[in-house]
This record gives structure tokens, sequence and C-alpha cells, in this order.
């Protein structure tokens, strides 16, 4: 028996076959964890270079425990991971590919927020940048 092609969506993309269950919840478990601003925040920093726990709380103004914990729901689903050196722990992106999927989401809302401010502009609202 031979495989049918996977349907093209509308933009051209050819969708991944069909995953189980479980690898669906794996993949929902991962969309969770970048439903909290202050875990896209770490994600953008640590998309520099690895960096310790106190220089990402010094950086998003926060407490350490928060960042920890922040840290700890990425790390269980495999998007950061722990370095330890010596007495301190450094944190880096584990799966590169979420730093593509940040930049698609991001140039969508920039795209959109684009175009929400050229409509403002056309029906006259004076001080939109």
């Amino acid at each position: 028996m031979t495989a049918k092609a996977a349907p093209a969506t509308t933009n051209g993309h050819v969708p991944e076959l069909e995953l189980p269950p479980a690898a669906l919840e794996l993949v929902a478990a991962r969309f969770r964890a970048l439903g909290e601003p202050v875990r896209l925040r770490i994600l953008q920093i640590l998309a520099q270079g690895e960096c310790p726990v106190s220089r990402l709380v010094s950086l998003i103004g926060s407490t350490q425990p928060n960042i920890s914990k922040h840290l700890r729901v990425l790390q269980d689903v495999g998007l950061v991971e722990r370095r330890p050196q010596g007495s301190v722990a450094n944190y880096a992106i584990a799966d590169a590919t979420v730093l593509e999927l940040c930049d698609l989401v991001c140039a969508g809302v920039r795209e959109r927020l684009e175009s929400q401010v050229n409509a403002m502009r056309a029906k006259g609202f004076t001080g939109v940048r």
C-alpha cells in the first residue's frame, strides 16, 4: 500500500504526517510552556547564548525563584538545558526549532500590528507611529 501525500495548506506548507495522541500531548506541552511572556523573554535572552540564572534575573527584573520555576518548565519540555559549571548552572537553548517558531509567530504579529497602524492612519487617526 502506498502512502497518500498530505494535502498542502493554503500557504503551500505540507503538514507532517499525523502524530499519535501521546506525541500530540508532548507538542501541546511545548505550546503550553510558550504561553507565558516571562518564558518567551527567557528564550529571547538564551537565543543570544547560554546564561546563568543570576543574569536572567537581572535582565528580566524578576526574582530568582520565579525565573528558576520558569526555567524548570522550559527544561521539562526539552526547550532549554541546564549546564552545571562549578557552583553555577548555565542555561541554553536545547531545541533551536523553538527559535524558528518564535520568529514565525513574531513576524506574523509584527505584520498584523503594522497593518492595523496603516489602517488607522488611512482613517485619519493622528499620533499613530
